[in-house]
């Protein structure tokens, strides 16, 4: 695998950013290492952090290199900051940012496939919610879709969260009910989208958001949306992420 720390501009942004982006690579004698690397262009995992974290925390919190050299998948992970995966009502366009311009920089900077169905994206906490939202908005580019503990129901944060501050820079004063924000709303629209992506959610039992999840998992029983979930014991940490990434790599549609 390559491991590589990419710092490039963004036009959408206005300022120079950074993405970690891990690429497969065919190798015979790396030691504790299976390796494997296709001819053609890349699937791709766009893997988001958190709220307190960067574009480097998976690479430094878990074994993720390890984990997908066998696979043959590029990572992209990307840094959004506390943007909520959102046009910040007050601060920058880390939406548009990015559904739009990172996959178009990440794959004029390396052989990643631009097909649907080679596209997939999961995070944790506040990048579960980042990863939902772009696969319920944007269907035509996601195919899959993974949740880790993830900030499922930003309505209810944004009524009871004490990230006051932090949620208004998003999302400034707005009733995001029913939005392009909301997930609920989202997964009830979405039985009319003709391509729907796969979604798999877990949370850990323990967790602050383990409600949150419960409630996002009997909201799709309702609307008959399939989904993949995964509850058991855990807690809002690493521990927990770093064993759900490996499930989530085993249940993504990829390529043998």
């Amino acid at each position: 695998m390559a491991l590589i720390q990419c710092q490039f501009y963004s036009e959408v942004l206005n300022l120079s950013t950074s993405m970690t982006v891990i690429l497969p690579q065919q190798t015979t004698t790396q030691i504790g290492m299976q390796n494997k690397a296709v001819k053609d262009k890349h699937q791709t995992l766009y893997l988001l952090h958190g709220l307190s974290d960067d574009d480097t925390i998976w690479t430094r919190r878990t074994a993720l290199e390890r984990y997908v050299a066998p696979l043959g998948l590029a990572v992209v992970m990307p840094q959004v900051h506390h943007s909520f995966y959102t046009d910040m009502k007050y601060g920058n366009k880390y939406w548009t940012f990015l559904t739009e311009e990172l996959p178009a920089l990440a794959r004029s900077f390396f052989p990643l496939s631009d097909a649907r169905e080679d596209n997939f994206v999961a995070g944790l906490s506040m990048g579960g919610y980042g990863a939902f939202k772009w696969a319920l908005n944007r269907p035509d580019q996601i195919s899959a879709a993974a949740s880790l503990s993830g900030a499922l129901d930003i309505v209810h944060i944004m009524k009871n969260s004490d990230l006051e501050g932090v949620i208004r820079l998003a999302f400034g004063d707005e009733n995001v009910s029913g939005t392009e924000h909301d997930l609920f709303s989202l997964i009830e629209k979405a039985g009319t989208n003709e391509q729907k992506p796969l979604l798999y959610q877990s949370c850990g039992t323990e967790d602050f958001l383990y409600e949150d999840n419960i409630c996002f998992k009997e909201h799709c029983e309702k609307t008959n949306y399939d989904l993949t979930t995964d509850f058991g014991p855990g807690e809002h940490e690493w521990g927990y992420w770093d064993k759900s990434i490996q499930d989530v790599l085993s249940w993504l549609p990829l390529k043998k």
